[in-house]
């Protein structure tokens, strides 16, 4: 069943629901209307006739059967019956005395003095009057002709204005929920005719304010991160060819030479050389591309152990210092760190110690001195790692892009790299819910701030 349809046939129900409780309030409070008007009716004839049995003297009942059957000329196959004590009929309204009367309906009459009810199709109302020379107990009993007959018009105008109502809503609900979803089946049709080599189409945005509009809006905020996302994998794969493809290139050329013609010893060891370099070079940028091929496929971090983050810190500086030992890295604490509380996390400690190894070999690395200063603070929710050197800094209108993948200011471009090295560090501290901030000015440093949460627990 398609959503229209749906609708529709949602939006019937509760309609025909609505009339049908409605219609049955209105049918059942009119025939109980009916009812106690035509037994007050009854009532009034039954009293009259007590009041003239026990009022007036002498009174001829031929007379009083006449005067009944002249002022009950409204009421149809009436009868107005009194009995006696014994249960022996004093006087009936009708010439024959076929009609019985149950002996319960009389004591009940006689015990409640008031009895309203229904013999058959009759409603029967009975009267115990103890007052005159004898107890009389009066049964007045009569067809509604009129009452019912306005029941059944009632019924049938109800019915036929149910079929009616329930059908102008079925037809009114597919119209409107056709013209309610008619936006959803444009963007529907619209949607269809996107995909990977369309990107940069966009939907009708309407009136921007409605919940389609703001459906399309969100689906367009998707589109523009899709297209952002594929546009930055084309860049990706294109740098990365590129960067790969140089030290080949290199490479092959060593090859080629060395194969060309006969060289001296020497010669083969600078090239062997050169072919170690331009090796170690797609080792290192390989191995770059797969820890962020890595940080990419991973949406979060599934296993997370409590990482000691000064612990993690001396780790990656002896371990750079070992492959570098001109480099200076001095590490220093906040006065709660210095005190004995060891900073913490959750998180995996490989990637954490990747990422501070990228900030402290650029660090050492683009400045003169090859030195960079870390400083470590923690409050009660985040703990902060800062990176410092006084190196070669960073234009400000370069830095929103320093962390794309293979993007290398311009004055960093004379030193080796692949500008793969931030983009790693912000993908692992995303990873950690945390965030990485950076302050540069060109000719006089940068400043890179890593703020990651904290443990629930953080002292040992």
């Amino acid at each position: 069943m398609t959503i229209r349809n749906r609708i529709a046939f949602q939006f019937s129900l509760i309609v025909a629901g609505i009339l049908i409780c409605y219609s049955l309030i209105i049918y059942v409070r009119s025939d109980t209307y009916r009812q106690t008007e035509f037994f007050d009716r009854l009532e009034q004839r039954a009293r009259t006739v007590v009041r003239f049995l026990t009022q007036v003297e002498e009174l001829d009942r031929n007379l009083l059967r006449i005067i009944d059957r002249k002022t009950l000329i409204t009421l149809y196959d009436q009868k107005v019956m009194v009995f006696d004590s014994g249960n022996r009929i004093l006087y009936s309204s009708i010439d024959e005395d076929s009609v019985a009367i149950p002996v319960s309906i009389l004591e009940q009459i006689r015990q409640e003095k008031i009895v309203r009810t229904w013999m058959g199709e009759q409603q029967l109302f009975g009267l115990y009057a103890p007052e005159g020379p004898q107890p009389l107990t009066v049964v007045a009993t009569a067809y509604d002709r009129s009452g019912q007959a306005e029941l059944r018009n009632l019924r049938r105008t109800i019915v036929w204005s149910l079929l009616g109502g329930i059908g102008l809503t079925v037809g009114l609900g597919v119209l409107f929920a056709g013209q309610s979803l008619r936006p959803i089946s444009r963007i529907n049709k619209q949607v269809s005719t996107i995909n990977a080599r369309s990107l940069q189409q966009r939907l009708d945005e309407g009136n921007r304010q409605d919940e389609v509009a703001q459906l399309a809006i969100n689906f367009n905020q998707v589109l523009g991160r899709l297209q952002q996302a594929f546009e930055q994998q084309r860049t990706f794969i294109s740098h990365a060819s590129h960067e790969l493809r140089t030290p080949l290139a290199a490479l092959k050329s060593e090859l080629q030479l060395s194969l060309r013609h006969p060289l001296p010893a020497d010669q083969y060891q600078h090239i062997l050389r050169n072919l170690t370099d331009d090796t170690d070079r797609i080792i290192d940028l390989t191995n770059s591309l797969l820890v962020l091929a890595r940080t990419l496929e991973t949406p979060k971090l599934q296993v997370q152990h409590i990482v000691l983050l000064d612990d993690v810190i001396f780790m990656a500086r002896d371990e750079l210092l070992n492959a570098h030992p001109h480099y200076r890295i001095d590490v220093r604490f906040s006065d709660l760190v210095a005190s004995g509380e060891h900073p913490q996390v959750r998180g995996d400690e490989l990637l954490l110690r990747r990422m501070l190894l990228n900030l402290f070999d650029n660090a050492c690395k683009y400045s003169a001195d090859q030195r960079a200063l870390v400083y470590i603070a923690q409050d009660r929710n985040t703990c902060r790692v800062s990176v410092t050197d006084e190196g070669i800094g960073i234009a400000a209108d370069q830095l929103p892009q320093i962390f794309d993948p293979f993007y290398r200011a311009d004055n960093a471009r004379s030193h080796d790299g692949y500008g793969l090295g931030l983009s790693i560090c912000k993908r692992i501290v995303e990873l950690h819910n945390g965030r990485i901030d950076v302050t540069s000015q060109p000719e006089k440093g940068s400043t890179f701030i890593i703020v990651l949460p904290t443990s629930p627990t953080s002292t040992f």
